[in-house]
C-alpha cells in the first residue's frame, strides 16, 4: 500500500466515524426529548379517541342513503352520549 492510498484510507475512516457518532448523538438526543405520559396527555387522547369515533359516525350518516327520520335519529342518538 502506498502512501497516498494510506492517506485516501484514513480519511475515509475518519469520516465514516464522524458520520456513525453523529448519528448515535441524534438517536440518543431523541430518546430523552420524549417527555413521559401525563394525566392529561390520557385525558387528551381519550378526547382524540371519542372525536374520532364521532366523526366515523357522522361520516357514515352522511353518507348513507337513509330517510330523514332516521337521520334525526342519529343525530338525537349522538346529542345523548
Amino acid at each position: 500500500m502506498n502512501p497516498a492510498e494510506m492517506i485516501v484510507a484514513i480519511v475515509a475512516l475518519v469520516m465514516i466515524g464522524g458520520v456513525l457518532r453523529a448519528r448515535f448523538a441524534a438517536h440518543a438526543r431523541s430518546d430523552m426529548a420524549a417527555p413521559p405520559a401525563s394525566d392529561d396527555t390520557h385525558r387528551l387522547a381519550y378526547e382524540v379517541q371519542l372525536l374520532k369515533e364521532r366523526i366515523q359516525v357522522l361520516e357514515r350518516v352522511i353518507t348513507d342513503n337513509r330517510s330523514t327520520t332516521d337521520l334525526s335519529h342519529e343525530i338525537e342518538r349522538l346529542r345523548d352520549r
